[in-house]
């Protein structure tokens, strides 16, 4: 079940000497960058644990009819999605609660169905285990809701929590878990990654996951293209290197992507800050070495200030995101604060 897993073999080695000893903690965290593979991580180790395991795969969010609902759950009202808390449960004994709705949270709801849930004995072997998937991204209802379940959890119950900070946790929910920390890969894991899953791109695609072989196989490379220009378009005009003009065009066809996500922007707007530094600081490897002959001009241009405080107001609408701000409205501001201080 690990064998074509890659990277991390630590943490890897860590479960299953938790497996074969039967010394199995109540309340585990897998904390990493986006992609990096806790959830499917977490299939496997469940897999080894639980009798009939197969199913469990089917749970895997980034399928297409798990991808599929979890956006059409998007479109609901917030009233139907309280009367249906969002869980997979295609094994009996493994259950997943990922983030939920349009703003992508872990909500109350969900985790009193978990706590519903919890004292049901196994259908088949001694354990169950649930996954909180993006536990970071619990309100502040839902985690104290989990809490609950953590301080006093049934003995066939195995909580596995998932999280890219983990200090974005209650350091109540931390304290009651022992914690796995999954690095990004190496280039030369990477590379036969991308290789035994023959994929296409390959070399763009590993640029832009950063050691993350998820992020390799799911980036959309067309929509990338399109927010990259945008965000490009945002960081021009920011720096004064163009007029608000330029940008509030591009911010019209930012707005009238209705479907589109402030968060996925803010994605991309990281990823060019840190080619823009690179550039300043003469690190030669890019995560957009395509576009190189456009970002070097900018990246003369700001003051690594400059870059800070971008970076620094970025995560700034990060943090806001949970509460469905408007994008195009955020990044106008974003670009107006920037050319005051370019």
């Amino acid at each position: 079940m690990f064998d074509d897993f890659f990277g991390n073999r630590a943490a890897v080695e860590a479960l299953l000497q938790m497996i074969e000893r039967e010394r199995i903690p109540q309340t585990i965290l897998l904390a990493g960058p986006e992609g990096i593979g806790k959830a499917t991580l977490v299939r496997r180790f469940a897999a080894r644990l639980l009798p009939q395991a197969g199913p469990i795969e089917q749970d895997d969010l980034s399928l297409p009819h798990n991808a599929g609902l979890i956006a059409e759950r998007e479109k609901w009202p917030g009233e139907r999605r309280v009367e249906a808390p969002l869980l997979f449960a295609s094994h009996p004994d493994f259950l997943t609660f990922p983030p939920d709705g349009p703003l992508r949270q872990i909500s109350i709801q969900q985790m009193r169905a978990l706590k519903d849930r919890a004292p049901f004995r196994p259908m088949a072997g001694g354990r169950r285990v649930f996954l909180i998937d993006q536990v970071d991204r619990a309100n502040e209802q839902a985690a104290n809701s989990l809490l609950k379940t953590l301080e006093e959890p049934p003995e066939h119950l195995v909580l596995m929590l998932t999280a890219q900070n983990h200090y974005d946790l209650l350091p109540t929910i931390r304290s009651r878990a022992v914690p796995l920390h999954l690095a990004r890969l190496s280039d030369d894991q990477m590379r036969a990654f991308a290789l035994s899953r023959r994929l296409p791109d390959a070399d763009r695609r590993l640029a832009l996951a950063a050691g993350c072989p998820g992020l390799a196989v799911s980036v959309d490379l067309a929509a990338y293209e399109l927010r990259r220009e945008a965000m490009l378009a945002l960081l021009e005009s920011a720096s004064g290197q163009t007029s608000f003009g330029d940008w509030a065009r591009q911010s019209e066809r930012v707005a009238s992507a209705r479907s589109e996500k402030l968060e996925t922007y803010l994605q991309v707007l990281c990823v060019l800050l840190e080619d823009l530094l690179h550039l300043r600081e003469g690190v030669a490897e890019l995560r957009n070495p395509d576009i190189r002959a456009r970002l070097e001009p900018l990246a003369r241009r700001v003051s690594f200030h400059w870059l800070k405080t971008a970076a620094d107001r970025t995560n700034e609408l990060a943090g806001l995101l949970r509460r469905n701000i408007q994008k195009n409205i955020a990044l106008d501001a974003l670009v107006l604060e920037l050319r005051a201080g370019s």
